[in-house]
Order: structure tokens, then sequence, then C-alpha cells
């Protein structure tokens, strides 16, 4: 049975994320990634994506100049999630002037999601149902998320794929009983959409126009 519904991550799906671009403009390039690994940013930011406070993931750094910077990484949110990734929105509104029903999951911290939908409006409007990893305190692939969204949405996880850019999440849905696509870029996800019968290859837009 092909799916009849698409659930997407967001985060390297529909919006790029970088985030030493939120201390870049201070430490310069070099510095702000060297300031990622210092800090052990990215499990960190993990930690913040099941639940954490970034203000208590600061108070764990010894080095107060550090602490300092990191603790201002909400604020500065919304300088990493500036660009839409190419052509994926573009996708997205073939799928939704089809009425195909779209939800979302995505591991994002309760604290910053609310900046990113300041830099993307979009995406608080063109979801029926959209759970977010650091609302529950539960992350993908963990299968409890995928159950809050069918629940929620009263859908049934066989009757949906999933998009996602990470192999663990695509696992997870798969173990959950979803179908899955691994997310490379948007040429490749008109295909796999066509493939399951969700776009038709006639339809008049072209993938590589982005409208967040």
């Amino acid at each position: 049975m092909k799916p009849s519904i698409v659930v997407f991550d967001i985060g390297a799906v529909l919006v790029e994320w970088h985030p030493h671009l939120a201390w870049s403009d201070d430490l310069g390039y070099p510095g702000a990634k060297a300031f990622i690994e210092r800090t052990k940013f990215m499990p960190r930011n993990a930690r913040a994506d099941g639940g954490m406070r970034f203000a208590d993931l600061a108070a764990e750094i010894e080095n107060l100049a550090d602490r300092a910077l990191f603790a201002e990484y909400v604020t500065r949110f919304s300088r990493t999630v500036q660009n839409a990734v190419p052509g994926t929105w573009a996708l997205l509104d073939q799928l939704q002037e089809r009425g195909v029903p779209l939800h979302a999951i995505t591991n994002w911290s309760a604290e910053t999601w609310p900046e990113g939908l300041k830099a993307h409006p979009r995406l608080g409007e063109v979801f029926g149902v959209t759970v977010v990893s650091g609302q529950e305190n539960i992350i993908k692939p963990d299968p409890r998320i995928y159950q809050i969204l069918c629940q929620r949405a009263a859908i049934n996880p066989s009757d949906c794929v999933f998009i996602d850019d990470s192999p663990k999440n695509i696992e997870g849905a798969r173990a959950f009983g979803m179908d899955a696509i691994q997310f490379t870029g948007a040429a490749a996800l008109e295909v796999a959409l066509i493939e399951r019968g969700l776009l038709c290859a006639l339809d008049e837009h072209a993938a590589g126009t982005s409208h967040p």
C-alpha cells in the first residue's frame, strides 16, 4: 500500500542550520568553529533537543567567557537558520496543492523553536501537526515521538512516509511502521515522491525554487 501522508523533518530538509553563525560575528569563522568544538556544543545541543534549557547547559562550562557566549545562543539562534534548503519547499508546495496531508517531527529545542518560527513563519502554518522534541522531552528516533504524531494527527503509521536526513531517524520511522525516505537533496526526493504516487511527473513546478 502506498503512503498518502507525508511527514517532514525540518532541519537540513526544509531549513539549513549552521550553528557557528551564532558566534561568527564575534569570533570569526575559525573562532566560532573552535568555540563549538571547545564547548562541546553539538552534544549539548542534542540534550537541548531533548528538553534541557540552554542556561543549564551553559552552567556546565567552566570557562566563564565561553559560558557567557554559550548562554546567548537562544537570542542569537535566528542567525543560524536564515536559509531554506534549496528545492524542498517547492516540493512541499506541490504536495499541498495536491491535497496531501502534511505533518512534521523535528528534533529542536523548545527554546529555539519560537525563534525558528520567526525566521520561517510558514513552519507554523503549513503542517497539520508538528511534534517538537524539546517540547516533548523525547527525541528521534525514540518510537514514542512517532507515536505522539500519529495519536495527535489521528493517523496510522502505515499511511505515512517520513522524510529525514538522518539514517537513524529513518530507521526509527521504519521500525515504527512508516515508509521513509532519507533526504539527500530535492531532486532525489522528488523522484521518491513520484514513485510513491504523491507527486506527478507532469507537475509543472520544478524542484529548485524555495518558498520559506
